[in-house]
């Protein structure tokens, strides 16, 4: 999701939080409560919203996550990929943990606990999207949320706004055949035809259109594009919370039959954050990188492009399913997390700086 502030020249650790930032968790409980309060009031209401597809896409949705992904995007200059060979062995951190560890993870993850040890408390035709979920989640690595997490342990900017470019457009490519190969490894079917769409939708759509409204606002001045990122943001926000409440609207039976349900789905996701976010920097101090580049790839291994996951599991799987449900869980326990990870890095910067 879209941080508040320029991302390639922001001072590190200077900008704060925006309020919707630092209490997203408090956002996301209210969105559980009118979602679910709503579904319950004015069910033929969301079943026609529902019902509003063209080629398994829902349209409403579609366009809520164009509004969410297209502001963050125009953040991101792509023009900074050649910062990559300053810091090669940091970005090759950043690489393997996120594209070679955490969906597998993830999966495993989702096994031991979905299909082992919750399984007996979990709606058994549900599992299987559940654990779909999951991996959507993880194979979708942070984009512009990451420059808050980095801001706030004084990472070097620079470096953060090169791993986010890189990551951005290798999930172009990777992110559809990983998705594919995890969910065929959980005997979990999924229409190719159906992944390929969500990834031009949701990817490649979104960045060629930011891209290029970046372009235009760039060639009117730095001042016109920050009013500009300034303007569009709060728009972002509201479709990530509308979409929030469209999906709680349709998972309130669910809720309200199995609470618990959100917590069994949460932690795995708190294990594959710490654990990617540990691996990553204790590698980067391995290979004697500096504490501001650990942070930051720290950070982006452990935090997720949700907006992308929330929109894929909808298309795949639908609103009222398990792995839309899964997703968005992702978002509830995004902040309290990633603050706690933070904290965690710098802390511990003197016993990092030792060993370089």
């Amino acid at each position: 999701m879209a941080a508040q502030g320029e991302p390639a020249i922001g001072r590190a650790g200077g900008a704060p939080m925006s309020v919707f930032e630092r209490y997203l968790t408090v956002w996301v409980f209210l969105c559980i409560v009118i979602g679910v309060a709503f579904g319950q009031m004015l069910p033929g209401l969301f079943q026609a919203i529902g019902g509003m597809e063209i080629a398994r896409v829902n349209l409403p949705v579609g366009l809520l996550i164009w509004v969410m992904i297209i502001p963050m995007l125009v953040r991101i200059d792509f023009g900074a990929l050649h910062q990559v060979r300053d810091h090669w062995k940091g970005i090759g951190v950043t690489l393997f943990v996120n594209w070679a560890v955490k969906p597998f993870s993830m999966a495993l993850l989702a096994w031991i606990f979905l299909r082992q040890i919750f399984a007996p408390y979990l709606p058994a035709d549900q599992i299987d999207s559940y654990v779909a979920g999951l991996i959507l989640l993880a194979a979708a690595p942070c984009t512009a949320m990451v420059f808050v997490w980095s801001r706030l342990s004084d990472g070097d900017p620079y470096f953060t706004l090169s791993q986010v470019a890189l990551n951005d457009t290798i999930m172009i490519f990777a992110f559809a055949p990983i998705v594919a190969l995890l969910l065929g490894i959980s005997s979990i079917s999924v229409p190719w035809d159906t992944l390929f769409t969500s990834v031009v939708l949701y990817i490649v759509i979104p960045v060629i259109l930011a891209q290029l409204w970046r372009k235009w606002l760039l060639a009117k001045g730095e001042a016109r594009l920050q009013r500009a990122l300034a303007t569009i943001a709060p728009y972002s926000v509201s479709a990530l919370l509308l979409t929030l409440v469209l999906l709680f609207a349709f998972q309130g039976e669910a809720i309200l039959r199995q609470p618990l349900i959100i917590a069994m789905l949460a932690l795995p996701i708190l294990i594959q954050v710490f654990f990617n976010s540990t691996l990553a920097y204790w590698l980067n101090r391995a290979v004697g990188e500096k504490h501001n580049i650990a942070c930051p790839s720290a950070l982006i291994g452990a935090s997720n492009f949700f907006e992308l996951a929330v929109a894929a599991a909808i298309s795949l799987f639908g609103f009222n399913s398990g792995a839309a449900l899964a997703t968005v869980v992702g978002v509830l326990i995004e902040v309290p997390v990633m603050l706690a990870v933070v904290k965690l890095v710098n802390s511990t910067r003197t016993w990092y700086e030792r060993g370089v």
